[in-house]
């Protein structure tokens, strides 16, 4: 099997996804990715696409995420990760769409507004 690669995004973050075969490493920015994400709920979110498939431990993955915050990465290596095994089997995509694991979640921060403090916030109004 030759390396299948493919993009996750989600909010500021951009998750690039490289599979291999292998006996399921998964190396997030150079650390493994119980190192680079902490937290067991985020850790769950990147080998759900594999749980869902019923595929752990078969594939490697290396991947480069930038940008956002934890929790953005995590859910762009989770998209990235569910689109690089379509590629793979085609018929993972039912099973993966389904889970809304292959939907890119287009919702990002509003930007400020001029004379506001904030995206929507105003200053308090006086009439008088």
């Amino acid at each position: 099997m030759e390396m299948i690669n493919a993009v996750g995004r989600r909010k500021a973050s951009v998750a690039r996804v490289y599979l291999t075969q292998g006996e399921g490493k998964i190396i997030v920015n150079g650390r493994d990715y119980k190192t680079y994400f902490p937290q067991k709920h985020i850790q769950n979110k990147i080998t759900a696409p594999f749980e869902t498939v019923e595929v752990e431990g078969i594939y490697n993955v290396k991947i480069n995420v930038k940008g956002g915050g934890f929790k953005g990465q995590a859910e762009a290596v989770r998209m990235g990760i569910a689109r690089a095994l379509v590629k793979l089997n085609e018929e993972f995509r039912k099973p993966l769409k389904d889970k809304k694991f292959l939907v890119r979640d287009a919702r990002v921060v509003e930007r400020k507004k001029y004379g506001k403090p904030k995206a929507r916030k105003s200053f308090q109004f006086s009439k008088r």
